[in-house]
C-alpha cells in the first residue's frame, strides 16, 4: 500500500513510520523539517511543506492510497487540525484517495458515544480547560463528519512511552475504554491495522492498551 503521513516527525507518528515501512508499504511523508526525520530501514518520499498549505498537501498525496495522520497538538497553531482537515478533504475529494486515519483523542465526544461516567468527567474536564487547542480536535472531526470520505479518527486516551504489548488492544467504536492509557507503539500499530483491514470507516473509535 502507498501511504501518506502526516507527523512522521512526532513521538507517535515516528512509531507508525516505522511500523509502515516494516509491514512493507511505501510511505510518503510530509514536513517542514526534513533533518528532523529519523532514519528509517527503507527509503521514503519526503515532500517538504505543511499540512496547513493546500499545495503541499496535494503533492503529499500524488500516487497515494491512503493517508494517515498522526499529527499531534501545538499551542502555536491552536486550529492546526482543522486547517489540516480541510486542505485534506478539499485535495481526496478532487484527486483522491478517499482512505483517512487520523489520531484524534478520546477527550472528544461524538454522536453515539457510551462513556464512563470517569470518562465523561475527563472530557467534560478537558473541554473546558484545555482552551484554543482542545477545541480544534472537535472542530477537526466536524470537518471529516461532514466529508463524504472514507474516513477514521482514533480516540486514544493519555499517550505513553514503552514497549508495544503483546495481547489484544482494548477498541470500541463507541464504548469508552477501561484503561485510561495506550502506549504509543500499539497506539501505531492500531492506526496501521485500520488502514490495513478498513476497520472502523466513517467512526472515531477508542483504543487503548489494556490494564494488566
Amino acid at each position: 500500500m502507498r501511504i501518506a503521513l502526516i507527523g512522521a516527525t512526532g513521538r507517535t507518528g515516528r512509531l507508525v513510520l516505522e511500523d509502515a515501512l516494516r509491514r512493507g508499504h511505501d510511505v510518503s511523508v510530509l514536513v517542514r523539517d526534513s533533518a528532523r526525520l529519523a532514519p528509517t530501514s527503507r527509503e521514503v518520499r519526503v515532500v517538504d511543506g505543511s499540512v496547513t498549505d493546500a499545495e503541499s498537501v496535494a503533492r503529499l498525496l500524488e500516487g497515494s492510497d491512503a493517508v494517515v495522520s498522526a499529527l499531534g497538538p501545538t499551542a502555536k497553531e491552536s486550529d492546526l487540525h482543522a486547517v489540516a482537515a480541510r486542505n485534506l478533504v478539499a485535495a481526496m475529494s478532487e484527486h483522491g484517495p478517499r482512505r483517512f486515519v487520523g489520531v484524534s483523542g478520546a477527550g472528544i465526544d461524538v454522536p453515539g458515544d457510551q462513556k464512563s461516567a470517569s470518562a465523561t468527567a475527563i472530557s467534560w474536564l478537558i473541554q473546558r480547560l484545555g482552551g484554543d487547542v482542545v477545541k480544534d480536535k472537535p472542530a477537526e472531526y466536524a470537518v471529516w463528519a461532514a466529508s463524504g470520505l472514507d474516513w477514521t479518527l482514533v480516540r486514544p486516551p493519555r499517550l505513553v512511552n514503552g514497549t508495544a504489548g503483546t495481547g489484544e488492544l482494548e477498541h470500541d467504536a463507541h464504548r469508552s475504554t477501561r484503561s485510561t492509557k495506550v502506549v504509543r507503539a500499539d497506539l501505531a500499530r492500531f492506526v496501521l491495522d485500520v488502514v490495513e483491514q478498513g476497520l472502523y470507516v466513517g467512526t472515531a473509535p477508542f483504543v487503548a492498551t489494556p490494564k494488566g
